[in-house]
């Protein structure tokens, strides 16, 4: 498959992820974030593994876990905690610096030296970002942004260390996605049990929900994202994030009636213009961008977590 069908179908992703929000509050019950990821995540994960039929062997239990805390098992809870604690769109601006933690991370643990380009990129991303979702709206709640922080930070490093451990030989992206959607979903299930108690009653709706959550907006668009770290760069692959609230964006104006002001438009121009800019000139082979300094670099910086995982 040509590098632009890949790019196309793994944006889908981000497409799908941008309309959790609107699902969350029209179809979904109130104040039950750690309920709501772990039905997005262990339905899901379940259903992958038995298509699948596939178990992790020797260190990739461990590799798996890891990345399905990072992916999923820490993502969501935390996720949930900023965008429950400060505005939907200060949240969404906090995530949109995702590009720019990759770009770090790149560089530490793939060896990819950072550019200027990819670096102003980033920036102009977050700019647009923040111009189409961010609103006057009270003081700024610390936990939020720490949340905010910390699980833009979690997807980031999740993102950087499934390209760089890959899949083992002859296992492909479903199996991948299933152990990582399983190991996250186990590990918010007692969290959601201990903060929230028993799981709350579900009407029609709410079952059509998350439904809707555990596999369109999640075994599928997972699939999808974690298909194209393997066949992408991890630097193009997060520059696909903004499409997440830009398409809550325009499902809030097209299905809520949310007016999109002149500026909205613009800064919806600027983001996605970076994200498009964000595909350009790079190509998914890793080796081709590395320097003697950034191989070693790498290998210094994840020689000690393999060793840890073997043992």
């Amino acid at each position: 498959m040509k590098r632009p069908a890949i790019i196309l179908l793994t944006a889908l992703a981000p497409v799908s992820w941008g309309t959790t929000y609107a699902v969350t509050t029209e179809f979904l019950p109130a104040d039950r974030p750690l309920f709501t990821g772990l039905m997005r995540a262990l339905p899901a994960g379940l259903v992958l593994l038995a298509l699948a039929r596939r178990l992790p062997k020797g260190v990739w239990w461990g590799k798996a876990a890891v990345l399905g805390a990072l992916n999923i098992g820490a993502f969501f809870p935390l996720l949930f905690l900023s965008a429950y604690r400060m505005p939907g769109g200060m949240a969404a601006v906090v995530g949109s610096v995702g590009p720019l933690f990759v770009v770090g991370l790149s560089a530490l643990l793939l060896g990819q030296r950072p550019t200027t380009r990819s670096v102003l990129t980033g920036l102009v991303a977050a700019f647009g970002v923040s111009l189409v979702v961010l609103k006057a709206a009270g003081a700024l709640d610390p936990v939020g942004v720490l949340a905010a922080l910390a699980s833009t930070a979690s997807m980031s490093a999740g993102t950087v260390l499934t390209k760089r451990w890959g899949r083992p030989e002859g296992v492909g992206p479903l199996a991948l996605t299933a152990w990582q959607l399983t190991a996250g979903g186990l590990l918010i299930a007692p969290l959601a049990l201990l903060v929230e108690g028993a799981p709350p009653a579900l009407d029609t709706r709410a079952i059509g929900g998350y439904l809707y959550l555990a596999f369109a907006n999640t075994a599928i668009a997972y699939w999808l994202w974690f298909r194209g770290i393997g066949r992408l760069t991890a630097t193009q692959v997060t520059f696909l994030g903004p499409l997440s609230p830009l398409t809550a964006a325009v499902v809030g104006w097209a299905a809520l009636g949310q007016a999109l002001t002149p500026v909205q438009v613009a800064g919806m121009a600027l983001a996605f213009a970076a994200t498009v800019a964000g595909q350009l000139g790079q190509r998914a082979v890793p080796g081709r961008s590395f320097t003697v300094a950034g191989r070693a670099a790498r290998k210094d910086a994840t020689d000690r977590m393999d060793g840890a995982l073997r043992r």
